[in-house]
């Protein structure tokens, strides 16, 4: 089993992942799980053979998933021929995951969607059987993992093998409280703009680390994101960058004010106002918006892992963060800086043998200024994201207020 004797607590690095496979704490079926689908904090999770069109969502209660499946699926759709198959938009669909759980008594699992999911706007969830709630798997789980997926905006093409989740194990307390984020940015600052970092009274703090948002722009005049456009193609989610963003998006400008209003039930990508960076001994989950705050939902990608924004030789440089953010039943308007996502913290067990951004790693969205997710074809001479750490402070500093202002 993972060494745990120690009585360390916190989130398992990578290599902690691999002994959790080779000691069968995860598991898939007749098949090996790919070293390509470990993460630095996190595990890919592959769609299976089948995906079940339900009546409509649920939670197992007392019931395993395979019970409220036959209670209420409408149909199955075949994922391992090699073209896969077609999920329409706004339909409800059940998939089977690869990997399997059997979670020592001591140990949880969190899931989330990765980010190229939720940038092209499908929502994605994790049911577990008998569990009370989505995406937390309980401590001591033992069973298969099924996920619940909803393309909001664009039919999506998808076959077995596809990732669209990832899964976070933990052991023990592993949160910071809004006073050990306060510490780490004091150490080294967690959030910045325009190299500079964000002054400790400006920080915005309740149970995590809250983001404004970037609707000033390039200087390049590029706009401050993207709208998904309604009637648009079917979007293959097999084939990364062969999709033509002008087909499924529309550009969005700032109004007057550097301020835009966000139409009913549209979706939106626009990027954060400040930079994010994630020490190699913390990870980072992008909470749900607040709804008591406006009517608006940011955010369906949830995993920021370590190493995401970071240059050890230049600790203040960071990542901008893409946010999904769709207006509720009325048009709301949104202003720069207004705060529309959260960050809450976790500790690693201990610090991971690989970074985000590391080479190798598929990581595409470190040092990004693009928020359209890798499906989509990216003009590299205009927009396309610059690593973060092949860029020093000072010329990412010019680049930064270029983009948001000074703080």
């Amino acid at each position: 089993m993972v060494d745990l004797s120690r009585g360390k607590d916190g989130v398992l690095p990578n290599q902690h992942l691999e002994k959790a496979i080779v000691d069968e704490i995860i598991t898939a079926a007749g098949d090996d799980i790919p070293a390509s689908n470990i993460q630095p904090a996190s595990l890919d999770l592959r769609l299976g053979d089948v995906a079940h069109r339900i009546q409509c969502s649920f939670l197992p209660g007392q019931h395993t998933v395979d019970e409220r499946l036959r209670e209420l699926g409408k149909y199955e759709v075949d994922l391992t021929g090699p073209d896969g198959a077609v999920l329409e938009v706004g339909l409800p669909y059940v998939i089977p995951l690869m990997e399997r759980l059997h979670l020592p008594h001591n140990m949880r699992a969190r899931a989330n969607p990765k980010s190229s999911t939720g940038r092209a706007d499908v929502f994605t969830r994790v049911i577990t059987d008998r569990g009370p709630r989505f995406d937390d798997i309980q401590l001591g789980y033992a069973g298969r993992l099924y996920l619940e997926v909803v393309p909001l905006s664009f039919p999506i093409r998808v076959r077995k093998g596809l990732t669209l989740n990832q899964l976070r194990l933990s052991v023990g307390e592993a949160a910071l409280s809004d006073a050990d984020i306060r510490a780490e940015h004091a150490k080294s600052p967690l959030l910045s703009v325009g190299g500079k970092p964000v002054q400790a009274s400006k920080l915005q703090l309740s149970s995590g680390l809250f983001l404004g948002l970037n609707l000033r722009g390039s200087k390049k005049g590029r706009g401050v994101g993207w709208r998904a456009r309604s009637s648009a193609p079917l979007l293959d989610l097999r084939r990364p960058g062969a999709s033509d963003p002008s087909l499924f998006w529309d550009r969005v400008n700032r109004e007057e004010g550097d301020r835009i209003i966000l139409q009913p039930n549209s979706f939106y990508l626009l990027m954060s106002h400040e930079a994010v960076t994630i020490p190699p001994h913390l990870a980072s989950e992008m909470a749900a918006y607040d709804p008591t705050s406006g009517e608006l939902r940011t955010h369906y990608a949830g995993f920021f892992d370590p190493g995401f924004g970071y240059n050890p030789e230049h600790p203040r440089t960071g990542s901008t963060a893409a946010l999904e953010v769709r207006a509720h039943d009325v048009a709301f308007m949104i202003e720069h800086r207004q705060p529309v996502c959260k960050l809450t913290f976790e500790r690693m067990m201990e610090p991971p043998t690989m970074l985000y951004g590391e080479g190798g790693l598929g990581s595409n969205y470190q040092g990004q200024t693009e928020t359209l997710g890798k499906h989509f074809k990216i003009d590299r001479g205009e927009s396309a994201p610059v690593p973060t750490a092949t860029k020093h402070a000072a010329d990412l500093e010019s680049e930064q207020l270029a983009f948001t202002g000074d703080e």
